[in-house]
């Protein structure tokens, strides 16, 4: 019994990764030079690197998108690398993908030292590399999202700052957070219904991250949370995005983050996917979309000084594009079932949900509502033969 536990939370901790990190080293695409293995800690360890790409033309310093890769922090690399691929570089930036000592190597906060160390070095090299100094953004999935939101409230947190380039700041100018776990402490007790990793065992990856069981180190544990960092003092702008029906990490916890951002003042957006898991069914073009318009307009836009605002938007899960059998141009099916549509809206329990009771977005009941009568029922979702 004991072995098929351990298997369970060894599939489960597997699954931290964020899904589109694949194996095998990041490509390079057309009209991309690479600088690979930069160390950014000298003589340091061997995870300690990071590879930066850039555009072979370009003019002027480029902003940077750094992304930060999950994987529990015991598992994961720098090769798999989605603002590369997904074109980011040909829009203008410069992108870096960072290791960091994982869990194994040793335990916190030297991930979060790593990741500060690498954006001082990117800093002091700027003007070697053509970087904008002052715009840097960071992305991160899972425990990447962990990190990448830990930079983002933690930018007075000298304590942090360890090791080469002390002078430099570590601070970040935009963060976008896939899903990232904000307060170890509450993981399990808001986790979804069926999830199988225990965050408060002895094995978990936090406990792993903190050297021992979470609630037995809730003084480590909130060191390392990024809510412990949010004050009103310089928190840059935040895009959280996050599935409602997340396994590993609850969609509670990007709440608790969007709401002590809104309260310090902070510019944030949580955008729910409704349907969504670990990692799955983040595939959409308006996904893609939001990412891109954020990075811009906090990056690249002269328009990146209006008022703090925080905002809460939703989207309907989807799968991969172009999957096998999918017809071009076909539209992707929403990742959602009758059984979470009735939980969620069905106010009066009638087994049906109606337009005025459906609480998502107009467009998602369209989507969904196959028959088009205007009544979301069980019919509506069964598999058309």
């Amino acid at each position: 019994m004991k072995k098929k536990q351990a298997l369970v939370v060894m599939t489960v901790i597997a699954g931290l990764a964020y899904a589109q990190e694949p194996a095998g080293r990041a490509g390079r695409p057309e009209g991309v030079k690479a600088h690979r293995d930069l160390a950014y800690v000298e003589n340091g360890h061997e995870r300690q690197k990071l590879d930066l790409y850039l555009p072979e033309k370009a003019e002027g310093p480029l902003p940077l998108l750094i992304w930060i890769h999950g994987g529990g922090w015991q598992n994961g690399s720098k090769e798999g690398c989605p603002p590369l691929r997904q074109g980011f570089v040909q829009r203008g930036y410069a992108v870096a993908s960072l290791d960091y000592r994982l869990s194994g190597d040793a335990i916190f906060p030297a991930q979060i030292e790593d990741c500060k160390a690498a954006i001082r070095y990117l800093r002091v090299h700027a003007r070697e590399y053509g970087l904008s100094p002052d715009r840097f953004g960071v992305w991160g999935s899972s425990a990447g999202g962990h990190l990448v939101a830990l930079l983002g409230t933690s930018g007075d947190e000298k304590a942090f700052d360890v090791g080469p380039n002390l002078g430099v700041s570590s601070r970040v100018q935009a963060v976008c957070d896939y899903f990232g776990p904000t307060d170890l402490t509450q993981m399990d007790s808001h986790a979804v219904t069926g999830a199988r990793l225990k965050h408060n065992d002895p094995k978990s990856p936090e406990a792993c991250l903190l050297g021992g069981p979470v609630q037995e180190n809730k003084e480590k544990a909130a060191r390392a949370n990024p809510l412990t960092y949010v004050t009103t003092n310089a928190l840059p702008p935040f895009l959280i995005a996050h599935g409602d029906v997340d396994p590993v990490v609850s969609f509670h916890q990007s709440e608790l983050l969007f709401d002590a951002l809104k309260k310090a003042g902070g510019s944030v957006r949580l955008h729910c996917i409704k349907g969504a898991g670990h990692g799955q069914g983040f595939n959409g073009k308006e996904i893609d979309e939001m990412v891109t318009a954020f990075f811009d307009r906090w990056l690249k836009s002269a328009d990146n000084k209006a008022a703090p605002e925080a905002t809460r938007t939703e989207s309907v899960a989807v799968g991969p594009v172009g999957a096998p059998g999918q017809e071009r141009g076909q539209q992707e099916r929403p990742h959602i079932t009758f059984g979470q549509v009735l939980a969620h809206d069905d106010a009066n329990k009638d087994g049906r949900v109606t337009k005025e009771e459906f609480k998502g977005p107009p467009q998602l009941f369209q989507r969904l509502d196959r028959t088009g009568d205007g009544v979301l029922t069980k019919e509506d979702f069964e598999e058309k033969r």
